[in-house]
Formats: structure tokens, sequence, C-alpha cells
């Protein structure tokens, strides 16, 4: 059983882990005190369980719930706060449970009895061979099968870059036009060249049978992190293999990534 515990309180992290191992020994257990990384771990691992406070520092529990749930459908939500009144906004998301901390063994024992979905009926995982590879440290580059994608258009893979960088957090058309053309005056010519950028871009990946990597809404675009497998996301997720293969570069090719290395920086001395 793959389960994750997002809290942003340390010491109830370490309290309600200790609790599951020790009644479900078997269990593959990963804990998060960033809802940001629980999502991008999320995206790359089938989710059976996961345990969510609710008020935590930027994304609240609500949020990460409906973020998962667009990741794995069949994910079992239990929620576990001190705050009795968001009980009917986390059932609205079907939730399997809303427990009030704090936790313990038998709240535990009850509530995995009774999850609205069975393990065994959850999503499977999209297979790798279907996903783009994307090479974030060094220069970006993306790759199907081992090939470089051709983008004809310089800024339609910097528009890619940006996005898998927001690692599937919504971008406006305003924001992307004031990252790829910093020095120009937001006008409605400029909008009109963005959406001629974004068009490329789609074009690309529809070649590659991969324009499900993009999420498109009215005035906003995000990528699907789960349609990717990206050295970036992995290394977020603390994989050995993606946190040595960081040299101190991140998308090197583009002047608004260098923000992100003291960040990388500090995460490898975590781990």
């Amino acid at each position: 059983m793959n389960s994750i515990i997002v809290d942003d309180e340390i010491h109830i992290l370490r309290h309600t882990e200790s609790i599951i191992r020790n009644v479900f020994p078997d269990y593959h257990i990963r804990c998060f005190d960033n809802p940001d990384d629980a999502l991008i771990y999320a995206a790359a691992n089938r989710i059976d369980i996961a345990f969510l406070d609710i008020e935590m520092g930027g994304m609240n529990g609500l949020e990460l719930a409906k973020r998962l749930k667009d990741i794995h459908a069949k994910t079992n939500i239990i929620f576990a706060t001190i705050h009795s009144e968001y009980a009917l906004s986390a059932y609205s998301l079907q939730a399997s449970d809303y427990l009030l901390k704090p936790v313990n063994k038998d709240m535990i024992l009850k509530t995995i009895d009774t999850l609205r979905f069975p393990p065994e009926t959850a999503v499977s995982e999209e297979p790798a061979a279907n996903l783009l590879t994307v090479q974030c440290f060094g220069n970006f580059d993306v790759f199907k099968g081992g090939r470089p994608l051709h983008f004809p258009r310089r800024k339609s893979k910097e528009l890619l870059a940006y996005l898998i960088h927001k690692r599937g957090t919504s971008c406006t058309i305003k924001e992307i036009a004031a990252v790829l053309f910093e020095s120009k005056e937001d006008s409605s010519l400029l909008q009109k060249q963005i959406q001629v950028i974004i068009s490329d871009m789609m074009k690309v990946l529809k070649t590659e049978g991969a324009q499900k990597l993009i999420i498109k809404s009215y005035n906003n675009i995000a990528v699907d992190p789960s349609k990717a497998d990206c050295d970036y996301y992995r290394f977020l997720q603390g994989e050995t293999k993606a946190v040595n293969a960081y040299m101190g570069e991140y998308m090197s090719n583009y002047s608004w990534a260098e923000f992100t290395l003291n960040y990388l920086d500090s995460k490898t001395l975590q781990w």
C-alpha cells in the first residue's frame, strides 16, 4: 500500500507516521511537510492513501486533495486536523475519513477498514514508455525514446521549460509574456505572439503524441507532472540517482531559472 502523510508540523507528521508504521509495517510511507513536494511525488507514483492536514502554510489540505484527485481519481483521502469545521468541505471531495488530531491506533485501524476505494481498484500509473523525458539539470531539453524534440521556435521550447519549472501550477498569458519577453510592455500584440508560441509548442507535442502533457483552460496553461519523467521532479522526491545528477546547474540556458539554484543547493544538503 503506497501512502503519503502531509503535515507542516514536523512533530505531528512523525507522530502519525509512527502510528501507521506500527499498525501496518508493510505499508510504503512517504512524509512531506510541503504540499508541493507531495504533489510531485504523487505525479510519479500511484497513491493509495493520503493522510492530509488541512491548515498548512501555502496550499491547504483541501486544495491538495483536489489536485491529488486530479492525478489519481481513486486516491483515498483521509484528513487529520484539529479543525472540525472543514468536515463538510472534506466529504464533498469524497474523502474516506475525517479524523480529529491527535490520531491514535484505533482511529487508524477503523479508517483503513472503511476506505472508499480499496487499493486494488486504484488507477494504474501511465507506462514509463509513454512519457517524455525532461532534462532540467544543465541545459533544458526534452526527449522521446532517447531522441531530442525539435522546436521550430526557440521561445516555444522556453515556454515548455517554464511550465515544467512551475510543476503543474497554472500560468496566465500575462505571466508567460513577462517571463519570455521581460523587456517588452504587455500589449494585445504581445499576447497574440504568446498564443502563436503556445500553438507551436502544442504542435510539437502533438506530433510526439504528448499533447496530454499540457493542461489548458481559459487564459491559463500548465503541465501535468504525471506525464513527464523529469530529473528535477525526481530530485525533489529524494531519488538518489537524480540527487547525484545535480551538479549546481538548472536550466542553464534560461536566466529566470537562476533563482532556483539556492533552493536546489539547500535541498542537496538535506539529502
